[in-house]
């Protein structure tokens, strides 16, 4: 059955009904026909034409009659049509229901009596089927025992660890993640007084929805060259911003599957404090010098004034003597409130990383082909150089180099050359052609970066103050060539830290490792299995029910649907100031008052939030119009847009049993055997929606809807897709 035929099958059975009584109609028509017919041909001619005369002065009897005998026959037929025709099709819905979505559903005896007496059959099977399902599962229960029991012993090792941990697979799809993770990833929710923050992370969602996907990329290809090599250790590591502002020191390591790595792991620790300690520092050390130059000033001034004058009297060499021993005590005031303010700090650089000199070249000029089309060549390069360096703004830094010089120099080739010079390393990126002006050069320096489409906060002094190094232009004339020179620390490359001892104070983590499987998020999901896909499904609690005459938002719950299940530790829960106030009714229906949502932040500031949770998902809601109505009214306001496919379980159950009638959400879950709790909340609402939305997966697939292009398009061809609001 195809999903047209589905969505259309209440239709299609009163047509049935409707033929079956024109069909007996007809058929009882022409037994009477054939009747008059007969007994005519036995008649004589006069004896025919009295006949035909008295039909025709009885015309309007025998219409009249006509009609009393087809509503005869609907009243005849309609009890049996009920009793063998839409009884067995209940039954068969019935059975459905308890195969595919509620093994504890069971059918109502109706119809004839052989049709009831096969229900009470078909229940004692159901019966029957339970008891050995039950006997199934406690055997199942049983040989898992161990297996559950490693499981626990992950999901305790993961919560217990000190650090953030996210894993990612290849594609950047988030499968496991700690509590201590969701908390550090968090974007704050500008206004409302009520914890106004939502968590990025999440099963199944995209590691570069939260960080700079070039800023990863670069880490991974790092990782990997580091691998190829056989490195112990391919670690990489950058420091970046998190949702919150903070700055977080990320270090990613490769998830080994088969020869490639399968995914990534990112450790991430927030280490503001410690960068705000060291500016903290910085700045006091800096009174503490300044201080210190003025003090010494005046005790050196004194002292050359006694060794100038060796017969000074007594007096004058008295005052002087007391500025020395005022300036001592001052400077000895000074250190003592210094060291005893700084005894517990640790002095803070940001954070770099040893990567092979060699590594870093060979990074940059894939960067400078892929992103400027400018080719490259090295001319010396010392293998054995190590640096202690940020790869990624060391990176960034050349190839912005290499797009002023292609931009504004018309030049076409860059070359690479990296020598030891003592304790330092010359990385120098050549070219041939017009010399540079001093101006030109300084002006460079000062700019902030922008190359291939992409910009950078720093400049290229900052980076290159940030590594310690120096950087001057130079002609070459006897050799014809012109450089940048980079002189850098060398740096002999240290194993990573060890790892902090486990806390004790966190909570398991959440994870899905089938994930490592799922394909990617496709622009074109009509085609895919629902199966595949991940759902948000969410509910709106509002002021009212008529949105076009002012009703509002006040709250939005939703969960997310991934791999087949609802993650219930992954919600979206957020009241909503609607300034104005709730009706009667919906507050007694929520439960939510005017006292609860004042100062809540306000739509334009939720519905951003909401919907980077709802990316690259499909959104799911019971009566969805009313909902998408609500929140396509705020498009023009708020700037947000839902474009995401949109299906409704009002709708689907349409679809799957047009013969039950009731498809509110509370007959729904009963049917799909659900139990209806936290109801006339926003997230109450969504979570119980998610478990009849997942019951009804597999009903759908018997009717042969697997995809979302079937879904939708058997949604639209119900009655109930008509409502509006």
């Amino acid at each position: 059955m195809n999903a047209a035929d589905a969505a259309s099958r209440g239709t299609r059975q009163r047509l049935r009904f409707a033929v079956a009584v024109a069909g007996a109609f007809a058929f009882v028509a022409l037994a009477a026909t054939a009747t008059v017919l007969l007994i005519a041909a036995d008649l004589d001619p006069s004896q025919r034409g009295a006949l035909s005369s008295m039909l025709a002065e009885h015309a309007p009897s025998v219409v009249v009659a006509a009609l009393i005998a087809l509503a005869a026959t609907a009243l005849l037929l309609r009890p049996l049509w009920h009793r063998y025709v839409t009884a067995p099709r209940r039954l068969a819905e019935d059975v459905r229901i308890m195969l595919a979505a509620n093994p504890a559903h069971r059918a109502a005896p109706g119809g004839a009596r052989e049709m009831a007496a096969l229900a009470t059959a078909v229940n004692a099977f159901a019966d029957r089927h339970a008891e050995l399902a039950r006997d199934v599962d406690r055997r199942i229960a049983d040989a898992n025992v161990r297996i559950e029991e490693q499981r626990n012993r992950l999901a305790a090792l993961m919560s217990e660890l000190a650090q953030s941990v996210v894993v990612c697979n290849g594609e950047g799809r988030i499968l496991l993640y700690n509590a201590r993770a969701m908390q550090l990833l968090r974007k704050p929710l500008d206004g409302g007084k009520a914890g106004g923050a939502h968590s990025l992370v999440g099963l199944g969602r995209s590691i570069f929805a939260i960080f700079d996907r070039n800023l990863i990329i670069h880490a991974l290809d790092t990782m990997h060259e580091r691998r190829r090599q056989g490195l112990r250790n391919p670690v990489a590591s950058f420091v970046t911003s998190a949702p919150g502002g903070q700055l977080v020191r990320v270090q990613l390591a490769p998830v080994a599957g088969g020869h490639d790595a399968a995914g990534f792991v990112l450790l991430l620790d927030n280490i503001t404090r410690q960068l705000e300690s060291g500016h903290r520092r910085d700045q006091l050390l800096q009174s503490l010098t300044q201080g210190t130059r003025a003090s010494l000033a005046s005790m050196r001034a004194a002292v050359e004034t006694i060794a100038s004058f060796p017969d000074m009297d007594k007096d004058a060499r008295g005052r002087f003597i007391g500025i020395i021993a005022d300036e001592a005590g001052k400077l000895s005031a000074r250190l003592n409130q210094t060291v005893t303010e700084f005894a517990d700090s640790l002095r803070t650089e940001w954070p770099l990383e040893d990567i092979r000199g060699a590594d870093l070249i060979a990074a940059a000029r894939r960067r400078m082909e892929a992103r400027l089309g400018l080719p490259t060549k090295v001319e010396d390069v010392d293998d054995s150089i190590w640096l202690n360096v940020d790869s990624y703004s060391l990176m960034q830094a050349l190839t912005y180099l290499a797009a002023r010089l292609r931009d504004e120099f018309a030049i076409r080739e860059m070359r690479f050359a990296l020598r030891a010079a003592g304790t330092l390393a010359h990385l120098d990126l050549v070219w041939t052609g017009a010399p540079l002006g001093f101006e030109t050069t300084m002006a460079w320096q000062s700019d902030a970066l922008e190359m291939g489409g992409e910009a950078s906060p720093l400049s290229l002094a900052q980076i290159m103050e940030r590594h310690s190094a120096e950087m001057w232009y130079q002609i070459d004339k006897p050799a014809q060539r012109e450089y940048f020179r980079i002189a850098l620390p060398r740096r002999e490359p240290e194993e990573p830290p060890a790892q902090p001892s486990p806390a004790t104070d966190s909570r398991p983590e959440f994870y899905d490792f089938d994930l490592f499987h799922q394909p990617g998020q496709s622009p074109e999901l009509d085609g895919r299995p629902l199966a595949a896909l991940a759902f948000t499904v969410f509910d709106t609690e509002t002021t009212g029910l008529d949105p076009s005459h002012g009703d509002e938002i006040v709250s939005i719950g939703a969960v997310r649907i991934v791999n087949g299940r609802v993650l219930e530790q992954e919600v979206f829960e957020q009241l909503v100031d609607p300034h104005r106030k709730m009706s009667e009714e919906a507050s007694s229906v929520t439960g939510i008052d005017d006292s609860m949502l004042e100062g809540q932040p306000t739509i334009d500031r939720v519905l951003p939030a909401f919907l980077a949770f709802c990316e690259d998902t499909v959104l799911v809601a019971h009566n969805a119009a009313f909902d998408m109505r609500f929140l396509h009214l705020k498009e023009e306001s708020t700037g947000v847009r839902f474009t995401q496919p949109v299906l409704d379980t009002l709708l689907l159950s349409a679809v799957l049993h047009a013969d039950l009638g009731a498809h509110n959400l509370e007959a729904i879950a009963e049917r799909m055997g659900v139990n209806p709790i936290g109801r006339h909340t926003a997230v109450g609402d969504a979570i119980m929606t998610a478990e009849v939305f997942l019951r009804m997966l597999p009903l759908l697939a018997e009717q042969g809807i697997r995809t979302l292009g079937q879904a939708r398009a058997a949604s639209e061809r119900t009655f109930l897709s008509r409502i509006e609001y």
